[in-house]
């Protein structure tokens, strides 16, 4: 069983930096391959970033391509989201999500998700 607890987010002023972590309670973390998501106030929920199960690979969205940086820990059971140059367009409640299959953008194809972390970027 996938158990994902987030830590992180919070406020920060445009440029600014922020690190949210999601912790897996399980035994299974490295089988599964990590993303994170983000969901702003009347949107859809959006891809933001994904890392293969070995951390090998990386995948962004173009919006946050060189500003992001996924990465993991599997002897901790973590994956990481490091958020630098924010923008106030980065606001939003960021999810991670584990799914046992390959790399997917879409949010319907992950099966566990954490609580979500409030990131508010102001200009």
């Amino acid at each position: 069983q996938v158990q994902l607890v987030q830590s992180g987010g919070g406020w920060v002023q445009a440029g600014g930096s922020l690190r949210l972590s999601c912790a897996d309670s399980g035994r299974t973390f490295s089988t599964y391959l990590m993303a994170w998501f983000r969901q702003a106030p009347g949107k859809d929920r959006e891809f933001v970033a994904g890392i293969t199960r070995s951390g090998g690979s990386t995948y962004y969205t173009g919006s946050v391509k060189g500003r992001f940086t996924i990465s993991r820990d599997n002897a901790k059971n973590t994956v990481y989201l490091q958020m630098n140059s924010l923008k106030p367009e980065d606001t939003a409640v960021y999810y991670c999500a584990a799914r046992a299959g390959g790399v997917g953008d879409s949010a319907d194809q992950y099966a566990y998700w954490g609580q979500g972390a409030q990131v508010t970027v102001s200009s």
